[in-house]
């Protein structure tokens, strides 16, 4: 039976918004009593072990991890290390939605990101997209206001880290596999997370100035038996996830997968709402909608350009 690359990358592409979605939420409700680097370096152990156990054996092997592209992987890693440090940190103190929706900038940060940097040629009516989205931003996180708060800010920092990420992903999607650039992500997050708990992990700059820097200096310590499946659920959420995502940019061309992804925009909203009584309010709505219109509308756009060249 043949299979369709693009079905696959579809597919793909569900499945990792549902796992990266499912991991927000848990870490968003374990960054109550644990310290990020502690819930990422479970993480990074629950997923390695997965990979390790179940994806790599039915890859193909050992053999998939090999790479000659060393640098490149650790280049990815700090991108999606940091890109999760951000997000993460948002989330202790945000709801999990208007901190999605600001991270959907991405697609925006990458046009920005390939007039400076690679010379690209945007035409007018893709800067209005991206005029619009970042307003969207601007809506959700109110400067000038009393709503405004600098955590705000996190989610667009991430997404910037995340746009670098999947720009290298397509430069390597040629010789390296999905499993291999998975494997090699989580072994940054292992040992950045320990490094950081060697560092820091006795909460002595844990002032208690704010939920966002409690959670980045919190004391480790040993989980509650009820953060266990929490942390079973960011293992396995992060670790499918990046596989996933990785496999779709690797089947199909961005244009196809990158819309795809906000399909993860209702999950984080579903997410909000059962887990943490969480709505967004009219004016958050007003931003959510532009910013996930003027993404579509940009990918729109940018597929269309390439068929006509």
């Amino acid at each position: 039976m043949t299979r369709s690359p693009a079905l696959l990358g579809t597919l793909c592409v569900i499945g990792a918004s549902a796992g990266f979605t499912l991991n927000d939420m848990a870490v968003k409700a374990l960054s109550e009593d644990m310290a990020l680097h502690q819930v990422i370096l479970f993480r990074s152990i629950i997923g390695l072990a997965l990979l390790l156990l179940i994806v790599i054996p039915l890859a193909g092997g050992m053999a998939q991890l090999r790479t000659r592209r060393p640098f490149v992987h650790m280049l990815r890693g700090l991108m999606v290390l940091s890109a999760n440090f951000c997000f993460f940190m948002a989330l202790a103190a945000m709801p999990i939605a208007e901190a999605t929706a600001i991270f959907f900038v991405s697609p925006l940060v990458i046009t920005v990101f390939s007039v400076i940097f690679l010379g690209e040629t945007v035409g007018p009516r893709r800067w209005l997209a991206v005029l619009i989205g970042f307003l969207g931003v601007l809506i959700i996180i109110r400067p000038g206001t009393e709503a405004f708060t600098p955590i705000a800010l996190l989610p667009l920092l991430a997404a910037t880290f995340y746009a670098a990420l999947h720009m290298m992903t397509r430069v390597i999607r040629v010789t390296e596999t999905a499993v291999t650039m998975g494997w090699y992500i989580q072994l940054m997050f292992l040992v950045v997370s320990i490094g950081v708990g060697l560092s820091i992990g006795d909460g002595r700059f844990d002032t208690g100035a704010g939920q966002t820097l409690s959670f980045l200096t919190r004391a480790w310590d040993w989980p509650a038996d009820s953060a266990w499946f929490l942390l079973l659920l960011t293992g396995i959420g992060s670790a499918l996830g990046g596989v996933l995502i990785s496999q779709a940019y690797r089947l199909c061309e961005a244009a196809l997968v990158a819309p795809l992804e906000y399909i993860a925009m209702p999950m984080a909203i579903f997410w909000g709402f059962v887990v943490f009584n969480e709505l967004p309010d009219a004016v958050s709505w007003l931003g959510i909608v532009l910013i996930v219109g003027a993404g579509l509308f940009m990918i729109w756009r940018e597929t269309n350009a390439r068929e006509a060249a």
